[in-house]
């Protein structure tokens, strides 16, 4: 179970990572399957930096069990409600090939447009859960940098400025980034809103390698605007545990809610 340190994590930070997630069979199984879509289809010679793979998950068992066979997918649940989220229908195999001297300028959120562009919100999901399938201790060997806090940052600006205003790229004061390390068999989980990006791989000459499924709660693709300007609302039992936290600060409950979108 997450502690109450990791969820209050979670809400405030809006990522929190669990180690150890993974079972050591679990992982080893995954990786030589990683070893295998790699070899079938390897990157160009002398790619560096990013390189994906999507995958169906329905093709991938190995690649899946990550999520499912252990206790990632059940720790996920603690966040957004018991029998609340849908599997994913796809893995993303995610490696940075060194050498790759790259620091990322600002983070974004996964959106199919750089800028608004009028058209209706698509391609939102609730969390993102990520699998650490090399060991990444130090940083800018290939680690994930995120934002802290900008999950709430990005629901306020689309609460003040609407969903139209959706985009990757979203106008917000930006915080102090920070790079995620850990042990292969960690498992990161991101609030849709977190604002993140791809670091850099020039600290280390491994290339890092990670599994990353996207997650919606049952109903998500219903509410996806709603969802940009509140950010608790695939999430109520963090909703009722962050109204709770705020009350016994203030001496009030709280009674904000970000509008319905219309």
């Amino acid at each position: 179970m997450l502690s109450d340190e990791q969820l209050d994590e979670f809400a405030e930070r809006g990522f929190v990572l669990v180690p150890h997630a993974v079972p050591d069979d679990v992982l080893g199984r995954a990786g030589r399957r990683l070893d295998e879509v790699v070899a079938a289809d390897p990157p160009t010679a002398g790619t560096h930096g990013n390189h994906f793979y999507f995958l169906p998950t329905e093709d991938e068992p190995a690649l899946l069990a990550p999520l499912v066979e252990g206790p990632a997918f059940r720790l996920a649940e603690e966040l957004a409600g018991a029998g609340t989220l849908e599997p994913p229908v796809q893995v993303q195999v995610a490696l940075n090939i060194p050498p790759f001297p790259h620091r990322p300028g600002i983070p974004h959120i996964d959106a199919p447009h750089a800028e608004p562009s009028g058209e209706p919100v698509r391609n939102t999901f609730t969390l993102l859960a990520g699998v650490l399938m090399t060991d990444q201790l130090a940083e800018n060997s290939g680690n994930l940098w995120v934002w802290p806090g900008t999950h709430l940052t990005h629901a306020a600006h689309f609460r003040e400025h609407g969903p139209g205003s959706f985009c990757a790229y979203p106008p917000i004061e930006l915080p102090e980034p920070e790079q995620i390390t850990g042990r292969a068999g960690d498992l990161l989980l991101a609030h849709y809103l977190l604002g993140h990006n791809i670091g850099g791989n020039y600290a280390s000459e491994r290339t890092r390698r990670a599994l990353y499924y996207r997650i919606s709660a049952a109903g998500h693709a219903d509410h996806r605007e709603a969802f940009l300007q509140d950010p608790w609302l695939d999430y109520p039992a963090l909703r009722s545990r962050t109204a709770s936290r705020t009350a016994s600060r203030t001496g009030r409950p709280e009674a904000r809610r970000a509008p319905e979108a219309t």
